[in-house]
């Protein structure tokens, strides 16, 4: 398990997991009320670069859990999603 809001995930990191990922880029970003807070748009975030910058700067909105194991990743919500990338 990763703490990343003590220790932020760095770019080449991201993009790893990124590149693992079975879902679509943009829902690593939760749209919660903290985004809201910030006046963001959902739209503006969908692709691989818009994502990685939004979760550099604003690290608490990246999704979690992120499940990765060997080379595929996926978002652990609802948490049996996890078991994707342990059944294989």
């Amino acid at each position: 398990m990763v703490e990343y809001l003590k220790d932020p995930l760095d770019e080449d990191t991201i993009r790893s997991i990124i590149a693992k990922l079975t879902d679509p880029v943009a829902d690593m970003i939760r749209k919660d009320s903290h985004f809201k807070e910030l006046g963001l748009d959902a739209a503006d975030y969908t692709s691989e670069d818009e994502v990685v910058a939004l979760i550099l700067e604003h690290p608490k909105l990246m999704q979690r859990p992120i499940a990765v194991v060997g080379d595929r990743a996926v978002i652990g919500r609802p948490s049996e999603r996890v078991f994707e990338v342990l059944d294989n």
